[in-house]
C-alpha cells in the first residue's frame, strides 16, 4: 500500500487485540497491518462468528507473561538438561507428561540461556519469546470444539502473527475436530 499523500509506501504497524472466547477462555491476537480499521473489523466478526467477544486493552493481558521457551523433544536428557539451563540462567524446566521438556528463560536473557544450552548439546525443537497464560481454562463438548475453531480462523486472518490463549480443549474435542 502507498501513501497517497506523500507517495511512499505506509509502514505495517504492529497491534495485539484481546477478547473472549467460548467458555470464558482469554485470546491475545498480534497482527501486523497496514489498515487497523480493517484489521479490527476482521477480528471483531471473527470473535463475533465463534462465540467470542473482542475486549478492551488490558481485558486479558494480565493473564498472561512474556516468556522466553524451549521446547526439547521426548527422550531428552532431563537431569542433564536440568543442570545445564539453570546454569545457564533459565528460570525454570518442566517436564511434561509426554516426555517432552520446556525451559522457562526471562525474556530480555532468552538468546544468552539458549547458546548456552545449545552449546551444552541440547538442541530445542522450538524456542521463541512468547506469551504464556498464567491460568489455564479447560473447555470441552461444543465450548472446546468452537474455541478450537475460533484460534483456526483467527490465525488465518492475513494480518494475524500469533494466537495466544489460556485454554486447555479436552483431547476427545481435538479428536473430534
Amino acid at each position: 500500500a502507498v501513501d497517497q499523500a506523500t507517495a511512499r509506501p505506509r509502514a505495517d504497524e504492529r497491534v495485539q487485540y484481546e477478547g473472549y472466547g467460548p467458555g470464558g477462555a482469554a485470546l491475545i491476537v498480534d497482527c501486523l497491518t497496514e489498515d487497523r480499521n480493517r484489521t479490527v473489523a476482521d477480528i471483531r466478526h471473527t470473535f463475533a462468528r465463534y462465540g467470542g467477544n473482542l475486549g478492551a486493552g488490558g481485558s486479558v493481558r494480565y493473564l498472561f507473561n512474556v516468556v522466553g521457551l524451549m521446547n526439547f523433544p521426548p527422550g531428552t536428557d532431563v537431569e542433564r538438561l536440568i543442570q545445564v539451563a539453570l546454569h545457564a540462567g533459565a528460570e525454570d524446566v518442566v517436564p511434561s507428561d509426554d516426555g517432552s521438556v520446556e525451559v522457562l528463560a526471562d525474556p530480555t536473557e532468552f538468546e544468552a540461556v539458549r547458546a548456552v544450552i545449545t552449546a551444552g548439546g541440547f538442541t530445542p525443537t522450538t524456542a521463541d519469546v512468547t506469551q504464556r497464560a498464567a491460568t489455564s481454562t479447560r473447555l470441552s463438548g461444543d465450548a472446546g470444539e468452537q474455541m478450537v475453531r475460533l484460534i483456526e480462523a483467527l490465525e488465518n486472518l492475513d494480518d494475524v502473527q500469533s494466537v495466544y490463549s489460556n485454554v486447555e480443549i479436552s483431547d476427545e474435542v481435538l479428536a473430534r475436530v
